[in-house]
């Protein structure tokens, strides 16, 4: 059985990544890019369905030991585990080096005190655990190949196949180094080069040092913002420039339901936020990347804007389910791909126009491409932004004229026209501003409660939606607006959970099934984050810190957030680690350094 989510660190090289467990098991690896098939994919199923276990030697019928001590090296993506035993004390080593060619994981084991014995036990298994590989042995290394892929396993320690399964048994004394590596190759090719885990640990270290020095905040929350932006550029496909929402799928927002998505793909909505945190925090270059991959993407079709694509751009993203995983802790169906590429969510033109503009404004070389691909979405949100969409929450009902939807559509109108008027492009300014007005006076009319004083989640509805705390934070109204308030505070009453956090809308109760699923879901950390930032905006900046610290406390111990916080089990939930919760802990930590509302 896998782990709790929380239990699972991170590591990956900017291509890919692994989650590894705190007993010392890899559990999810996708080969070689982040929507490539997994070879590790026990998190959604069982051991059948591959795993990679380094830790000290156990009985067989017993649970392995959990490491005692874990944490990352420094400011890297180097993770450190420490298991205490009756006879000694080992530390294991595991990193993905930053790659031009094969991607490899490295495992290093490494004896603190005493003589303790270990034990990897490695089973690969292809296409996300439905194939077994062919495993033997080529010039002395180990080799499994399936059909396109081949994985090859080094190691110092001797090693024996069992039951499909490749051992090493080892017992490691003070000082002394045991090292382990998979490397991943196309199976047509020449075998990858022998492996210099000792060389790339130390050049690992080094690019993470490098990476982290950029870092322009220095604040009193620096630990968990550094740690954030460190996640953010590992779900950054170096190659390529975009950033996927996630590195896993199918982890479910709801235990044992069916609200299981796959999120290794680009998000423009996702990625336009994330961008904009990463150039409030010194990282030009990573937005120059996002930016081109951007125009790439959209090239040649800017009306049919898509709210996600692939990592290099593909627009192809059929959804299936894998039905021989049962999926974590039974949460069924298991997903990859993603049906909802082809939605109408008529917000993204906003956030992709706000990156774009925050790009501008601080200093990113002028592209004009870019500028050409905001006039054009904004030549189509002149004839569709009065459409019902799908909205921000990808809902799978009825479309709706949801509020958020057409706000984002006005920041869209507003940004270009500040881009028009600083002189950078040319544009109809006068019918802009005025459509401008337009979707602000429609907005005001239709997408407002005057009895409960709050906006709502759709024209004509009664409901409420988190994403309606985002109004003050685009400048649609200032904060100190008696609606603004007033929706905060509905919010606050309506979709609080009992310890204060917030969910994106009701889904219990008359409510059930309002976006088409079945089933309740948790506590969504970036709303929560939203309200800390309104609070602070409006004044209530003690309210705000309180909120905030709440939030950061239920990061795992190694800084990392899901999606969502199941306030009724008291765990995450969601897929893992989630840049929609890590980029908004960004910006509220920004937010409350600059009003001075901290603690200590």
């Amino acid at each position: 059985m896998a782990g709790r989510i929380e239990d699972y660190a991170l590591i990956g090289d900017m291509q890919t990544a692994a989650l590894v467990c705190r007993d010392g098991t890899v559990d999810w690896l996708c080969l070689p890019r982040f929507d490539s098939h997994a070879i590790f994919a026990g998190l959604l199923g069982t051991e059948e369905h591959g795993f990679w276990r380094l830790g000290p030697a156990h009985a067989a019928e017993a649970k392995p030991p959990t490491a005692a001590r874990r944490s990352y090296r420094g400011d890297s993506l180097i993770l450190e585990s420490e298991w205490d035993t009756p006879r000694g004390t080992v530390r294991v080593t595991d990193f993905m080096p930053p790659r031009d060619g094969a991607p490899q994981l490295i495992r290093i084991v490494e004896g603190v005190t005493g003589r303790v014995p270990m034990r990897s036990a490695l089973r690969m298994r292809f296409s996300y655990g439905r194939v077994v590989p062919w495993v033997h042995k080529h010039e002395g290394r180990t080799v499994a190949v399936a059909g396109p892929d081949s994985v090859w396993f080094d190691t110092d320690a001797e090693t024996y196949g069992k039951a499909l399964t490749t051992y090493a048994d080892f017992t490691v004394a003070p000082g002394e180094r045991i090292t382990f590596t998979i490397s991943w190759q196309p199976s047509h090719k020449e075998p990858p080069p022998l492996p210099e885990p000792e060389a790339a640990l130390e050049a690992t270290e080094d690019f993470w040092r490098e990476w982290v020095d950029h870092c322009t905040y220095h604040g009193p929350y620096r630990e968990a913002v550094v740690r954030s932006l460190i996640t953010l550029k590992a779900l950054t496909y170096a190659p390529t420039g975009g950033i996927v929402a996630a590195p896993t799928t199918s982890l479910p927002e709801d235990i044992g339901g069916v609200r299981n998505w796959d999120y290794r793909y680009t998000w423009l909505r996702d990625a336009a936020i994330t961008l904009s945190s990463l150039l409030r925090t010194g990282y030009r270059e990573e937005a120059r990347a996002w930016r081109e991959w951007l125009l790439r993407a959209v090239a040649g079709d800017p009306e049919n804007l898509q709210i996600m694509y692939g990592i290099a751009g593909e627009r192809e993203l059929g959804e299936a389910e894998l039905d021989w995983l049962p999926g974590y802790e039974n949460s069924a169906p298991v997903r990859v791909g993603n049906g909802a590429a082809h939605q109408l969510q008529l917000d993204v033109y906003g956030e992709v126009t706000e990156a774009l503009h925050l790009g501008h404004m601080t200093g990113l070389a002028r592209n004009d491409y870019a500028s050409l691909l905001q006039l054009k979405l904004i030549r189509y949100l002149e004839d569709h932004w009065q459409e019902p969409d799908e909205g921000i929450w990808e809902v799978r009902g009825p479309r709706r004229h949801f509020v958020h939807s057409k706000v984002m559509a006005w920041v869209a109108v507003d940004r270009t026209i500040k881009l028009i008027e600083s002189g950078d492009a040319d544009g109809p300014l006068e019918r802009w501003r005025e459509l401008r007005d337009d979707i602000h006076r429609d907005v005001c009319e239709k997408g407002y409660d005057k009895e409960r004083n709050t906006f709502t989640q759709s024209y004509g509805s009664q409901e409420l939606d988190a994403s309606l705390l985002l109004i003050p934070q685009m400048g649609f109204l200032p904060p100190d607006d008696k609606r603004v308030i007033g929706t905060i505070e509905a919010i606050q009453r309506e979709l609080s959970t009992p310890d204060g956090f917030i969910l994106r809308y009701p889904t219990e109760g008359d409510h059930a099934g309002v976006d088409g699923l079945p089933g309740d879901e948790g506590a969504f950390l970036a709303c929560s984050f939203w309200m800390a930032d309104d609070l602070a905006m409006i004044g209530r900046v003690d309210e705000a810190r309180k909120l905030f610290e709440k939030l950061l406390a239920l990061r795992n111990d190694l800084g990392l957030l899901a999606e969502e916080w199941d306030p009724r089990l008291k765990r995450q939930v969601g897929n893992f680690p989630q840049a929609f919760s890590h980029v908004p802990l960004i910006d509220t930590a920004l937010r409350l350094t600059a009003s001075g509302a901290y603690g200590g």
